[in-house]
């Protein structure tokens, strides 16, 4: 798909990290983009610096996605592009014990199908609307439509300790990407997934100095974490090249997550 004035874009998770990175590099192609987020202040700065909105969404809300959505396409027309980057995590084992007590527990269900419904139940909801709306869109070059982007992570497959809900919700986003790009082929609308590693986020930068050196070293190459632009130069790359569709890659520097 050829990058210019005439696409907009949506981005969820689009006020920080991979998703502010991402919305940054559709805006530099003169593209409209609406950033979808729950942080206000932060999500209406982004959107300012880039010429674009803000729309305050919880994606675990019907009703909250369908405004958000209603008002992105006000403002810019129907959206060409989706790149879901809204998500969360949590750390918890399906069963413990304590060390010191010797109280057992289980992973609260709650708390599981919190990080579900946020990150897979989530990304599936503005997916199947973002799609919907592109079946009525003229066609470009080959019939294409429509490109959507989803994020899913290296955990899917390399899952540690604790990452019980995390990797099953960022699992799930994996495995949607073939039938969902077998579901929506014959409408031209392609979708892939990024399965980024360990990246450079906020979520990453309140984690002690020790933990950050100690998991930047355990990349094989380059001994960093990922950058955000490069997560967005990935998702540009998925939506430029009409030939890619389908497909679950990694970035991740070759990382392999350990147990722990």
């Amino acid at each position: 798909m050829q990058l210019d004035t005439s696409v907009s874009a949506i981005v969820t998770g689009g006020a920080s990290g991979l998703g502010e990175a991402t919305a940054r590099a559709l805006a530099a192609k003169g593209i409209k983009v609406a950033l979808f987020d729950f942080n206000e202040e932060t999500g209406n700065r982004v959107a300012s610096e880039i010429g674009g909105i803000f729309c305050k969404v919880d994606v675990t809300d019907e009703t909250s996605v369908d405004a958000g959505f209603a008002q992105a396409r006000a403002a810019h027309g129907q959206e060409r592009i989706l790149v879901n980057c809204a998500g969360t995590g949590n750390v918890i084992k399906t069963a413990s014990r304590d060390r010191a007590t010797g109280e057992t527990k289980a992973f609260p269900t709650d708390q599981f199908e919190r990080i579900i419904q946020i990150n897979l139940i989530g990304t599936f909801r503005c997916c199947a609307k973002s799609a919907r709306g592109m079946l009525d869109l003229s066609p470009l070059e080959d019939g294409a439509r429509g490109v959507i982007i989803n994020t899913g992570s290296v955990a899917a497959e390399d899952g540690q300790i604790g990452q019980a809900a995390y990797a099953a919700s960022k699992g799930g986003i994996v495995s949607l990407t073939l039938p969902m790009a077998r579901d929506l082929m014959n409408d031209g609308i392609r979708v892939n997934c990024i399965l980024p590693g360990i990246f450079d986020t906020p979520l990453m930068a309140r984690a002690a100095d020790a933990v950050k050196a100690s998991l930047a070293a355990s990349v094989p190459f380059p001994k960093r974490f990922g950058r955000p632009p490069e997560f967005a130069a990935m998702a540009l790359a998925m939506i430029e090249n009409d030939y890619w569709n389908g497909e679950d890659v990694r970035l991740d520097g070759g990382i392999r997550m350990a147990p722990r």
